[in-house]
């Protein structure tokens, strides 16, 4: 499985929704707070592109040598419509910094040096050590997730509902059989699948092993999908 670090830094390079949450600012309405892109330096410092005119670049420019506290809340929902849709939250503390000249004209570039990080999703809840996040890799499949997981939806709905056949007595004894199969997560090592009905359960079919890239992911599906299918 992932580790807390791997879950909390592809959360942070993905598509997902954020904001930065920063002390003063509660009247910021939360479009204002939302960074047009975000990325992971070097260092494992996380840098946040804004308008110029942003409340959170005024904080920041405002602050001058004084620590400024933020903290970047991920929040992330699933691309496929499924009951209990949001899948996780990652929240990444530290203080925040102008990085003046490396945002285009009307930009500024926001420099958060992480303190601490936490993850709460499909696996758990665990924190995260500024040391592990800035170690940690993304998965290679961010990228493609949401998209793939709605064309397995929309153009593989009967064999993900043949993987219920995969869960021997557990399918049996929760009914899988007769509720409704949605992709709901997919990483390097495997894909959950969301059984809804009631109650809805949640199933993990591992990949043989992981994958790199989605050539890998086809060969990986291909393999899961004739298993179950026999």
């Amino acid at each position: 499985m992932p580790s807390a670090a791997e879950r909390t830094r592809t959360l942070v390079q993905s598509t997902c929704s954020a904001v930065v949450l920063i002390p003063g600012l509660d009247g910021a309405r939360p479009d204002q707070l939302t960074p047009r892109a975000r990325v992971v330096g070097q260092d494992g410092e996380v840098f946040l592109l804004f308008p110029a005119d942003s409340p959170a670049v005024r904080a920041a420019t405002h602050a001058q040598d004084d620590e400024l506290s933020a903290v970047l809340e991920i929040t992330d929902v699933a691309p496929v419509s499924v009951p209990h849709r949001i899948r996780g939250r990652a929240r990444v503390s530290g203080w925040l910094t102008c990085v003046p000249g490396l945002a285009e004209p009307g930009s500024m570039m926001l420099r958060l040096e992480v303190g601490e990080a936490c993850v709460d999703d499909l696996w758990g809840a665990e924190s995260v050590e500024p040391e592990e996040f800035a170690q940690a890799s993304v998965d290679p499949l961010v990228t493609h997730e949401a998209d793939l997981l709605q064309h397995l939806h929309s153009a593989h709905g009967e064999q993900v509902q043949e993987l219920c056949g995969l869960l021997g007595d557990r399918a049996d004894r929760a009914g899988a059989n007769r509720q409704r199969a949605v992709p709901l997560a997919l990483d390097r090592f495997g894909l959950r699948v969301r059984f809804v009905g009631e109650p809805c359960f949640d199933a993990r079919f591992d990949f043989p092993e992981p994958v790199r890239d989605v050539t890998g992911l086809r060969r990986a599906m291909h393999t899961l999908f004739g298993a179950a299918s026999h």
